[in-house]
């Protein structure tokens, strides 16, 4: 087994396709007959099935959060928090991992065929909400006899899940861990995703969402999203130390290559995400992230969508992070608060920006390692 970070590595993982044949009523009215959700596990799950930890992904993310895949040298995006000794242990959780419904790393959605038609999904996959990917993911764990989660942890998007998890299925969550996230995403963050969507509808290649038929992908209109994306995970700090306004070359060219640092390396992002994501997946997460607002079904308070729970919260963020401020993390444990809900908060500086919640921060490590570790004598793992 290879090592990564403090603790071991959970090793070669093989991903697996979970047939989920109960029907689906999604929030927009539409009905899934059935579905396939792609997962991966890493650790024993105990004799009295107490011990399973959910991971929530992210916007980008899919279900290989750690160990490797085959020979391959770069491990799962949350390897350095999950594994044997690492802060999520699997050598006391059952850790489960998967790709969304609507995800397009093997899981139902939009580059996936409709089993009606015979024809890839493509823009007539179903727009979808956290609370879809709840009730969907709540149809896997019922498919894999896990009645109740020790803990469902999730940062960024994935946090929302875990908020939506413990107010419309509290008895079936135990430790509701929240990162980097916010009750509701701001008219700026929706902003900055529609911009990036219309980078991607506009794209000549993009056909209506058909551009499958067509052997083309909007690579242009998926490259300006992902960099636009991005320069918001990142704090202006961040972005200073590492690039500055430095040049590539000892004097400007006066032209629109590629002359700083920056530049570059957004580039470079930009060509990594279209050769791994899909682009109506991308529209069709961004749009999830967006109708995010537990509070709306309960008059607009989420005091009120809070009384629902009956989990614990461990809620995190990062003080570096604009996109999802300390500020709505601290919203959100005022809201739980003021419910009656039992709540641990904890503020890691840091300077990276959003993407700080992937990253090994000792102290946000030492917070999740005792934390998750309480769980685990609690569950008896």
């Amino acid at each position: 087994m290879q090592e990564s970070g403090a603790g071991g590595s959970v090793g070669i993982v093989v991903p697996q396709v979970v047939d989920i044949d109960v029907p689906l009523i999604l929030d927009c009215g539409r009905l899934l007959r059935r579905h396939q959700l792609i997962v991966e596990t890493y650790g024993q799950l105990n004799a009295a099935r107490s011990n399973a930890v959910l991971i929530c992904h992210a916007l980008s993310g899919d279900h290989h959060a750690a160990g490797y895949h085959g020979d391959e040298r770069k491990p799962g995006w949350w390897d350095n928090c999950i594994g044997p000794g690492k802060p999520i242990d699997t050598n006391r959780f059952y850790v489960v991992s998967l790709n969304n419904l609507g995800g397009c790393r093997g899981s139902t959605g939009p580059n996936t065929v409709d089993p009606e038609t015979g024809r890839v999904w493509g823009p007539d996959f179903p727009l979808l909400t956290v609370r879809d990917w709840v009730r969907s993911q709540s149809l896997l764990a019922t498919k894999l006899g896990i009645q109740q989660w020790a803990a469902v942890i999730g940062g960024s998007l994935g946090g929302m899940q875990v908020m939506q998890w413990a107010i419309d299925l509290p008895t079936r969550v135990r430790h509701a861990v929240v990162i980097a996230s916010a009750p509701q995403i701001s008219a700026q963050n929706i902003a900055f995703n529609e911009i990036a969507r219309q980078a991607i509808l506009s794209d000549p290649d993009f056909h209506g969402g058909r551009y499958y038929e067509h052997g083309v992908v909007p690579g242009r209109g998926l490259r300006l999203a992902r960099m636009l994306g991005h320069i918001t995970y990142l704090s202006d700090a961040a972005m200073r130390a590492k690039f500055g306004n430095d040049l590539k070359a000892p004097q400007p060219s006066f032209n629109f290559d590629v002359e700083f640092e920056v530049e570059s390396y957004l580039r470079y992002q930009g060509e990594s995400f279209v050769d791994r994501f899909d682009a109506n997946t991308y529209l069709l997460m961004t749009k999830a992230l967006d109708y995010f607002d537990p509070a709306r079904d309960y008059d607009d308070s989420l005091v009120a969508a809070f009384r629902q729970a009956q989990a614990r919260f461990l809620v995190i963020a990062f003080s570096s992070d604009w996109r999802f401020s300390p500020a709505r993390s601290r919203e959100i444990v005022k809201a739980l608060v003021d419910a009656g809900r039992p709540v641990s908060y904890a503020l890691i500086d840091s300077s990276l920006g959003h993407d700080d919640f992937l990253m090994p921060l000792p102290d946000y490590h030492l917070m999740l390692r005792h934390y998750l570790s309480r769980v685990a004598d609690e569950v008896g793992a």
